[in-house]
C-alpha cells in the first residue's frame, strides 16, 4: 500500500500505523480527524462521527473493537494514493493535514484510573537479587499472578514534559534516624503503557483473560520516573507512594492492536500454569524493540544506554486486565496498565538506572567520558520503540522524554 503524502522510509509513522487520535500521525504531518470527521460513513461509524470531533480520545475508545477496525480501514483507504476523496481535494487537505512539527502534542485521553504492574521476570528477579537473594529473588505470589499497584493518575504527563527532582524522607544509613531533604537516587523506569477501551463495565462484572481482546485498545511508551532512595523507606509495608507519584511520563502517540499484529510473537513460557481466568491460547505478545537514550545536561552527546524487548514481559497485558478485574473491579475506557520495568536476560537490556548501575555499584559510562549511577539534574531521558511490520514495515511509537530538573528548595 502506498501514500500519496510523501515521508522517509524510517519514519516511525508510516500508512500502516494509523493511530486513532483526534491526530493521526502520517510520515511528518498529523491528519485532523475533526476536519474528516464527516469521512467516516461507514455502517458503524456513520452514526458515530461525533467521536472524532472530541478533545480527548475517551468517546472513541468506548465504543467496540469492530468500530475502531472499521475507522482504521477508512484512515488507510483515504491514505492510500488511489483514493481521490481526499487526494484531489485541495481544500480539504489544507484543512486536514498539519506538520507535526507545528502541533503541541497532549495526553490523548482523560486517565480515570493507571495501574502500574511488575511483569518482567528479568526485572523482578535482578530486583530480588538485590534486595534479597538469588535463592528468594521472586516473592512467591509473583508467578502465579500479575502484580500491580494503583497509581496515581493526575500525574502522568506528556512526552517533553520536565519532571522535578522530588523531596522525601529517605534512610542514608541503615539502623540511624531517616532524613527529609532532595531524592539523591533518581531513576527511570522503561515501560510500555496499554490504554483500556470498550464501553465501561459494571461494579462487580469481571473481565477474563479470554475476554479481554476486546478490551486492549492500544499502546504507548511510558517512563514511570522513580525516587529510589525514597521508594526504599516508604514501599514497607503497602508499597509504592509518594516515590512514584512525581510523574509519569507517555509518549503522545497510541499504536492500537491492529497495527501491531505483524509484530505478534509468542508468549513467555509460564510455569506453573495459570488459573484458568488468566489463560488465553492465541499470542499475545509483540516483538516491540526498546531503546533508551540519556543526554547529559553538560553535554550534547547523546548515549543509547539500554536495549529491550516488550516481548520479555512473563504477564501478557490481557492476563494483567484480568487480574485488575477479577475482583470486580470496574473499568472505564481510558484507563491505563503500565507494563512495569521492562528488562530483557542481558545487562545491556536492562530497563532501569537501579540495574544498569545494578544499585551503583557498577557506574555506566557516557559517551562524554561522564559516569552515571542515577540520573543527574540536567539529564534527558528519552524512550523509542518500534516494530518491524508487513514487509519490514517500521511500526513506531515516536518518542517518551523528559528531563530532570533541580529539586524545588524546600521552605
Amino acid at each position: 500500500m502506498k501514500s500519496f503524502i510523501e515521508y522517509s522510509v524510517d519514519t516511525d509513522f508510516p500508512i500502516q500505523n494509523n493511530e486513532k487520535h483526534i491526530g493521526v500521525a502520517i510520515g511528518e504531518w498529523i491528519l485532523d480527524l475533526n476536519v474528516i470527521s464527516h469521512l467516516f460513513n461507514g455502517p458503524l461509524l456513520k452514526d458515530k462521527q461525533n467521536v472524532f470531533k472530541e478533545e480527548k480520545l475517551n468517546s472513541f475508545m468506548g465504543l467496540t473493537k469492530p468500530h475502531w477496525i472499521e475507522a482504521r480501514n477508512t484512515l488507510q483507504s483515504l491514505l492510500d494514493v488511489s483514493n481521490t476523496t481526499l487526494h484531489n481535494d485541495n481544500e480539504l487537505r489544507q484543512k486536514a493535514f498539519v506538520k507535526q512539527i507545528d502541533a503541541k502534542m497532549h495526553v490523548p485521553a482523560d486517565i480515570g484510573d493507571y495501574t502500574d504492574f511488575y511483569s518482567s521476570i528479568h526485572h523482578a528477579t535482578n530486583v530480588g537479587i538485590m534486595f534479597r537473594s538469588k535463592e528468594n529473588a521472586l516473592m512467591p505470589n509473583w508467578k502465579y499472578l500479575p502484580v500491580g499497584y494503583h497509581g496515581r493518575s493526575s500525574s502522568i504527563v506528556i512526552s517533553g514534559t520536565p519532571i522535578r527532582r522530588p523531596y522525601g524522607q529517605t534512610l542514608p544509613v541503615e539502623g540511624a534516624d531517616p532524613f527529609f531533604g532532595p531524592c539523591r537516587l533518581m531513576d527511570f523506569e522503561l515501560e510500555m503503557g496499554c490504554f483500556v477501551g470498550g464501553p465501561p463495565t459494571e461494579l462487580g462484572e469481571r473481565v477474563t483473560a479470554q475476554q479481554a481482546t476486546d478490551r486492549i485498545f492500544g499502546f504507548v511508551l511510558m517512563n514511570d520516573w522513580s525516587a529510589r532512595d525514597i521508594q526504599k523507606w516508604e514501599y514497607v509495608p503497602l508499597g509504592p507512594f509518594t516515590a512514584k507519584n512525581l510523574g509519569t511520563s507517555i509518549s503522545p502517540w497510541i499504536v492500537t492492536v491492529e497495527a501491531l499484529r505483524p509484530a505478534i510473537v509468542d508468549n513467555y513460557p509460564q510455569d506453573p500454569p495459570p488459573f484458568s481466568y488468566l489463560k488465553h491460547d492465541d499470542k499475545f505478545n509483540f516483538n516491540i524493540k526498546l531503546e533508551v537514550d540519556l543526554k547529559s545536561g553538560k553535554s550534547p552527546a547523546v548515549t543509547t544506554i539500554c536495549r529491550s524487548n516488550y516481548r520479555f514481559l512473563y504477564w501478557t497485558v490481557k492476563q494483567q486486565l484480568a487480574q485488575q478485574t477479577i475482583t470486580g473491579c470496574n473499568i472505564r475506557p481510558g484507563d491505563l496498565l503500565g507494563s512495569g520495568t521492562i528488562s530483557g536476560d542481558t545487562p545491556d537490556s536492562y530497563g532501569s538506572m537501579l540495574e544498569l548501575a545494578w544499585r551503583g555499584t557498577k557506574p555506566i559510562r557516557l559517551v562524554d567520558g561522564e559516569e552515571r549511577k542515577f540520573i543527574q539534574d540536567g539529564d534527558t531521558i528519552t524512550l523509542r520503540g518500534y516494530a518491524a511490520g508487513l514487509d519490514g514495515v517500521r511500526i513506531g511509537f515516536g518518542k517518551c522524554e523528559g528531563t530532570l530538573l533541580p529539586a524545588t528548595p524546600f521552605e
